[in-house]
């Protein structure tokens, strides 16, 4: 007997999701001046990436950090604003020291901060962005969402009709927005990863738009006299099921992820990147500064005890 699989959500469902189009869109509508406020008046929590300046990730070597005692001790130094935030299980956190006036104060800095965390608190990575370079990123940033936006837009105009690539865009429009206004509301970091997380979310978002789109497009050559709301309202829900499956898979894809890959990260690096350098071999005349007369070449081969020598 085959194994015909397990319905979820029951066919025929007839939510009506337009008869609360009024109600939802002016509570959307709402959020997001709300965010839009938060936005204009308070901005974002760029990073070391768009913003400039010094970034440490520093790590407690027993115990907590007291991330509100380390803020205050750091502000007393004189290099300006020093932001600390904690990361991790509560004995991480990151250090980030504001553009200085120069590269050498910019290093006096680094080491001011390092001399004032103490022995009880070492620093595992540093990193220095100059102004121009922060610009360009910022500005390459803000480019990179624009065209995926328009191209985004475009795709969907040549697939449908226009009325479908204006509502796609205003739908991609509001979920980058509503995220970077989250982002200034919680005043999370905002920085190149992010930037390639609004892009994933704009590919996720339209993806599971144009499902939708195409959907209604079959039902409008097959319901000729239907209303137009109803048609819509059928639509939404013939794809309901699919939609909320493929959100939870993603979701548990991305926690999946989160969870192991730190872990398989480490070990790909380990088992399985060394070895494969190790039997591909490679030539020590390219990493020496001088060539000698007979130079080994590294390869599976000596390991089994054969040694090849160049004249």
């Amino acid at each position: 007997m085959l194994y015909k699989g397990y319905d979820f959500f029951p066919h025929g469902s007839k939510w009506d999701f337009l008869g609360w189009r009024r109600i939802v869109c002016g509570g959307t509508l709402a959020v997001a001046l709300a965010l839009g406020v938060f936005l204009a008046v308070k901005g974002l929590n760029y990073g070391v990436d768009f913003k400039g300046g010094s970034l440490m990730e520093v790590q407690a070597t027993s115990g907590q950090l007291d991330i509100s005692a380390l803020r205050t001790k750091l502000n007393k130094l004189g290099i300006g604003d020093v932001q600390v935030q904690g990361v991790g299980q509560g004995n991480e956190a990151l250090v980030r020291i504001g553009q200085q006036a120069d590269e050498k104060a910019q290093i006096e800095a680094g080491n001011k901060v390092r001399a004032e965390l103490g022995e009880g608190i070492t620093v595992r990575r540093t990193e220095v962005v100059g102004p121009t370079v922060s610009a360009e990123l910022k500005w390459t940033g803000i480019q990179a969402v624009v065209v995926a936006l328009l191209g985004i837009a475009a795709y969907v105009w040549f697939r449908f009709e226009w009325q479908f690539a204006v509502a796609g865009i205003v739908a991609i429009f509001h979920d980058v927005f509503i995220t970077t206004g989250i982002f200034s509301l919680l005043w999370y970091e905002f920085d190149l990863a992010t930037v390639a997380a609004l892009l994933t979310l704009a590919g996720y978002s339209i993806n599971d738009t144009v499902v939708v789109f195409d959907r209604i497009r079959e039902n409008l050559r097959k319901y000729k006299r239907m209303p137009f709301d109803e048609l819509l309202n059928l639509s939404i829900n013939e794809t309901l099921s699919r939609t909320i499956m493929t959100s939870s898979v993603t979701a548990v894809s991305v926690l999946a992820l989160w969870l192991f890959g730190i872990v398989i990260g480490t070990y790909s690096s380990v088992f399985i990147a060394a070895p494969i350098v190790f039997w591909l071999g490679i030539s020590r005349d390219n990493w020496s500064g001088t060539k000698d007369a007979a130079a080994t070449t590294v390869s599976a081969g000596a390991a089994k005890g054969s040694t090849k020598t160049k004249a």
